[in-house]
């Protein structure tokens, strides 16, 4: 592969359907509050502990994020596929059409009935393209007391579920 050239958006797109990544709905405090579906949460650090996901800055949910100082992160489980179209659609008050919210710690939205929580403390953002990278480090969470719940996976351009071998 000595060819410097970039690969197209059409091919980067065809190249990142093969990965499958888990669904989450991140949250930020405002006023409206903003809330966004997303598949670009990843783990970062352990010492110290760094989450991080990417948003594009011409999002709607953008402004809220870049000036909040705590969001939050919510894993979906399999059955909350009406959760992450809810959050990714566009036009309309998500957390009016979701309903089952609460207010957490500064006034971040925390869903109700999710595979794990994380509410974490913004620490630094990196533009990176057309969007921006934030790196937070969690300062809350907890998770699903049902062990057997399996996340909501998001593979090939849609929802897909996992199934648990022995």
């Amino acid at each position: 592969m000595t060819d410097t050239t970039l690969v197209d958006a059409d091919l980067f797109r065809s190249l990142l359907r093969r990965h499958a990544a888990a669904v989450v709905v991140i949250t930020a405090p405002g006023s409206p509050p903003a809330g966004f579906t997303a598949t670009s949460f990843t783990s970062v650090s352990l010492d110290p502990p760094l989450v991080s996901f990417a948003l594009a800055r011409t999002a709607s949910a953008w402004p809220a994020v870049r000036a909040a100082e705590t969001i939050a992160v919510h894993v979906l489980t399999r059955e909350q596929e009406h959760v992450a179209r809810t959050f990714s659609t566009r036009g309309i008050d998500r957390f009016a059409a979701h309903g089952s919210w609460r207010a957490g710690p500064e006034g971040v939205p925390l869903l109700d009935g999710v595979l794990a929580t994380l509410v974490c403390r913004v620490t630094q953002q990196v533009e990176a393209g057309d969007h921006t990278i934030v790196l937070a480090t969690p300062s809350f969470g907890e998770h699903h007391s049902d062990a057997t719940v399996t996340p909501l996976v998001y593979h090939d351009g849609s929802y897909a579920h996992l199934k648990r071998t022995a």
